[in-house]
């Protein structure tokens, strides 16, 4: 689905992607896990075009996509659920959504895809009138989960998805993650909270400052000394 070649960012000064290179599998959940700082959002960012690479390619199903315009990678397929949310805070959760869908023009799928979204989470639903702004933490999160679900994409990417959430909000994003692959979405997930993102991802990447130090899958990684040390919080 997704293949990073050579990748490097600069901002400013700092070499902040140093060449990585990166395979995200069709139908899969890839996460990306490091510290703060280690270049996973810049990834992010660069990949969606929102950031210009240095050098280096990114390949969307067979279709070199760095350098092109944001709006374009979306209509090929990859949307970007935002660290933070970055949801419209004056708009109505339903306006938020069909914003989500702007780049369509299948007026009839896209009303299909705003049920589902609704089945996916019946708490938007019930607030479907209410202003994005009013809604809680977790809702808000479901908010921007749905907004990226709406331009239906190929490959899904998220960026912190369950940062400051309640245990049980956070549980309920990762079992929509599952849910969401399973209907044959493909998912990129960087995400603070390395165990969780592990026990649901297929493969996974560790990001030290811009570089790849270790690649598995979920499995392999969750059980690796080094990891469990520096992400999971465990001693060696």
């Amino acid at each position: 689905m997704l293949e990073i070649k050579n990748l490097s960012v600069f901002y400013g000064g700092i070499h902040a992607l140093q060449g990585i290179d990166l395979d995200v599998p069709d139908r899969k959940i890839v996460t990306l896990i490091g510290a703060n700082g280690a270049g996973k959002s810049t990834t992010l960012r660069a990949i969606a075009g929102l950031i210009k690479p240095s050098s280096g390619e990114v390949i969307l199903q067979g279709s070199v996509i760095s350098g092109r315009p944001t709006l374009e990678i979306v209509q090929k397929g990859l949307a970007l659920v935002p660290e933070g949310r970055r949801i419209f805070s004056n708009l109505s959760v339903e306006e938020n959504l069909l914003l989500g869908a702007y780049s369509r023009t299948d007026k009839k799928a896209v009303l299909a895809d705003l049920e589902h979204v609704y089945e996916l989470f019946p708490r938007l639903k019930e607030r479907r009138g209410q202003k994005g702004g009013t809604l809680s933490g977790g809702e808000q999160q479901m908010l921007a989960v749905g907004r990226g679900l709406m331009s239906r994409p190929k490959l899904l990417m998220m960026d912190e998805p369950s940062l400051g959430l309640a245990p049980l909000i956070s549980k309920m994003i990762f079992e929509i993650i599952k849910q969401i692959n399973s209907e044959g979405t493909t998912v990129l997930l960087v995400e603070q909270n390395a165990k969780a993102a592990l026990e649901v991802a297929d493969y996974g990447y560790v990001l030290e400052t811009g570089r790849i130090s270790l690649f598995g899958t979920g499995h392999e990684l969750l059980q690796d000394d080094r990891v469990r040390k520096a992400y999971l919080g465990e001693a060696q």
